[in-house]
């Protein structure tokens, strides 16, 4: 059995407590060992370090990563951040000062300029950090990209994604960073379901229409978008985008939280030869333009689970790369920072279309648009910005990577600062 993989975890609370539960699960099979632990405020903590038995394993906790970092250092093989975006950057740059190795949740940042002070950063680490998008590593995913990159389908000639996500009101005040374009120091958050909650499927599909190798993300070109709000937030919480690649394929977006009833997304691919639909913990299926079908369910899949594994593996020396290492989130944060600049603002909802859902199980209410899925449906497959079809805004201007050094500046217009 090869030794465990040493861990520190900044964070109790939020998505660190995900990572706390699978960490403990690795550790009970011996791939893993929680060495230490940080919070501003650990006694908030203090039942779920007894449920993490936290005595017992030896856990070490800390109210400062700093503090923890040059305790521990020295006893690490990795430091995961699975903290407020905001904090990503500093965090990570404590952690590869001290030469460690960097588990980083997506986003890594949403700040470009921030995003290349952490890929230099990096280098400073013993090994790549891992940026946490989790279905990179999904086994029929990387098979269908190597058919893709084979050219069974055909050139790709276009992809689209379309995410609905309900959220209730309770989610936009979840902390004090949710749903807002700055945090109060006036860093860069952009929390939304673009830049955020649904980041992993916009990953995906740049993912898909990536190449020459197979880890590969397509490269920014040039971008246009509409972002709304049917929520009193400061940030979007509904995004139509469209860019082109630099290999002259057409990619658009629709994502929306201000929706109601199950949640739905579908990653689409078309090929020359056949289209593509990937629907993550649901099925694929490849439809052939001579009629064939290709079809089958996606195995269960446990995405922190699987993620800390590859990493291990690449931490050992047993594979050459992490799954999405910062680089590879280049065209991501890109993609974000363009779309923003490309809206120039966050226009509201007309009211007259906006209704509210009561889910009596839930005890929950939630805003959702009148005819958003047949908003998605007209921009994905007809092109047809919403801004043109009754919500009232004139489609954002086509913005390229010159256009970046404009992004701070726009998003403190778009907070009003």
């Amino acid at each position: 059995m090869k030794p465990p993989i040493r861990i520190g975890i900044i964070g109790l609370g939020g998505f660190a407590a995900s990572h706390h539960h699978t960490v403990a699960r690795l550790e009970e099979r011996g791939h893993a060992k929680l060495i230490c632990t940080c919070d501003p405020n650990p006694a908030q903590f203090l039942g779920d370090r007894q449920n993490w038995r936290f005595l017992s394993r030896s856990v070490q906790v800390f109210d400062d990563f700093r503090a923890m970092l040059d305790a521990c250092h020295h006893s690490l093989d990795m430091v995961v951040i699975p903290t407020p975006i905001q904090l990503h950057a500093e965090m990570h740059a404590a952690a590869t000062a001290r030469g460690l190795a960097v588990y980083v949740e997506k986003p890594p940042t949403l700040d470009h300029v921030e995003l290349e002070k952490m890929i230099s950063a990096d280098s400073r680490a013993r090994k790549s950090a891992h940026v946490g998008f989790n279905f990179i590593i999904e086994r029929p995913r990387l098979t269908l990209k190597a058919r893709l990159l084979a050219g069974e389908f055909g050139a790709i000639r276009g992809a689209t994604l379309s995410a609905l996500w309900p959220r209730p009101a309770s989610y936009f005040s979840r902390n004090n960073w949710a749903g807002r374009l700055l945090a109060s120091d006036g860093r860069v958050v952009l929390d939304s379901c673009f830049g955020n909650a649904m980041a992993h499927f916009v990953h995906n599909l740049l993912f898909w229409a990536g190449g020459p190798e197979l880890f590969s993300w397509a490269q920014i070109a040039a971008v246009r978008a509409e972002l709304y709000r049917a929520h009193a937030i400061e940030g979007a919480d509904t995004f139509f985008v469209e860019t082109d690649t630099a290999t002259g394929i057409t990619l658009r977006f629709a994502l929306s939280h201000a929706c109601a009833g199950a949640s739905s997304h579908s990653e689409v691919v078309l090929c020359d030869k056949a289209v593509l639909r990937y629907a993550v913990g649901g099925n694929f299926e490849i439809r052939w333009n001579d009629g064939r079908v290709e079809r089958d369910v996606l195995e269960p899949f446990d995405p922190l689970w699987e993620n800390h594994l590859d990493y291990f593996r690449y931490l050992r020396g047993e594979s050459p790369r992490p799954a999405t290492t910062l680089t590879d989130s280049r065209p991501f944060v890109a993609l974000n920072d363009l779309a923003h600049i490309s809206s120039r603002t966050i226009t509201a909802i007309p009211p007259a279309q906006v209704a509210v859902a009561r889910d009596e199980k839930e005890q929950k209410e939630y805003l959702y648009v009148a005819g958003m899925a047949t908003a998605h449906d007209n921009f994905l497959v007809r092109g047809i910005w919403p801004g043109t079809g009754g919500w009232g805004r004139e489609p954002g201007e086509v913005v390229t990577l010159a256009d970046l050094p404009r992004f701070h500046e726009t998003v403190r217009s778009m907070a009003g600062k």
